[in-house]
Order: structure tokens, then C-alpha cells, then sequence
């Protein structure tokens, strides 16, 4: 007997399918599957959110000094002539920045590893590729998701059956996160 539901799928095409769904389940809060299918990404999504929950607060603020590239009122970047050359314009900055402990790291690698990168895109520009943005998941994990779930021990997930589908008669759930 298998440890897992195998979902009418090969190995690929079933990994792929639960990267998928787990990646918009922790993107969007809920989303509509089949029985099988929800019972499959509760583990792992759960998974995900305790590796979060673990790490929580796991790292070190630290101040470094920087390089930043002047920028004149366009957004571009100042240039000067020296030695009859033209050469960028940098300013020394001081930034906060957060440094992961190693086992944090190693947490934010195994979600990134399974998570699927997201693109958010505007309502106003849909289609386009302009004022696009990339989610970065495990940052969300870390820092929406889990402060939410820390006073918990597991059960992150819900799912609500809602009937079943019109044309093969499958049951058909809400998963969500609680």
C-alpha cells in the first residue's frame, strides 16, 4: 500500500500538480479541488506552515554599509567625467538587513525548493507585462503566515465539502487556511 494518493497522475505530473495547488492555497487562502486532492496538499501546506512557525523569529538584524548608484529625477543614474571617461555616481548608505540563522536558512531552501514563484499583476494592466511583481512565498510564510499560527500546534487547514462535480460526480472541497 502506498504511503500517498497517487491521484491518476505520473510521479511528474503529480508533483507538479501539488506544487501548484499548495503555492496558491498559501498565495490566495483557499481555494476549490477535489477530495483527494485537498487531503494531499493539507500535509504538505501544514508542513510548510510549521517549518514557518519553527523559524519564526530565528534571525539577526544587522546594519551594513552600501553602494547605492545616485539618481537624478528620472530615475537614472547621475554620471560624471572623469579622466574623460563617464563613470556612475555612487553614494555610501547604511541598511538594516535581516540575517537568517542557518537552520532558518535551511527551512526558507526546502520551502523554496517545492514552492512555485508567483507574479502578481494589476487589475489595471492585466495582460501585460508592465508593473509586474514576484512574490516572494517564502517571505510571506515567514512573515504574514506564520506570526498569525504561532500560538498553534498544527490543524492550520480546513476543508469543507461543498458537493459534488457536475459532470464526473467527484466530491468537490474548500481547503483553507484557518
Amino acid at each position: 500500500m502506498a504511503g500517498y494518493r497517487k491521484l491518476g497522475r505520473t510521479s511528474s505530473q503529480r508533483k507538479a500538480l501539488l506544487r501548484n495547488q499548495v503555492t496558491n492555497l498559501l498565495y490566495h487562502g483557499k481555494i476549490v479541488t477535489t477530495e483527494s486532492k485537498a487531503k494531499e496538499i493539507r500535509s504538505i501546506a501544514e508542513h510548510m506552515i510549521t517549518l514557518a512557525v519553527k523559524e519564526k523569529d530565528n534571525f539577526e538584524t544587522v546594519t551594513v554599509k552600501t553602494k547605492v548608484a545616485r539618481k537624478d529625477k528620472d530615475g537614472k543614474r547621475v554620471k560624471e567625467v572623469v579622466d574623460g571617461k563617464k563613470v556612475t555616481v555612487f553614494d555610501e548608505v547604511e541598511k538594516e538587513i535581516k540575517k537568517d540563522s542557518a537552520s532558518r536558512l535551511h527551512a526558507r531552501k526546502q520551502m523554496a525548493k517545492f514552492l512555485y514563484d508567483v507574479t502578481e499583476v494589476p487589475a489595471e494592466a492585466a495582460g501585460k507585462k508592465k508593473n509586474t511583481k514576484k512574490v516572494d512565498m517564502t517571505d510571506k510564510l515567514f512573515n504574514e503566515i506564520a506570526p498569525k499560527y504561532a500560538g498553534r500546534n498544527g490543524g492550520y487547514t480546513r476543508i469543507v465539502k461543498i458537493g459534488q462535480r457536475k459532470g464526473d460526480a467527484a466530491m468537490e472541497v474548500i481547503i483553507e487556511l484557518i
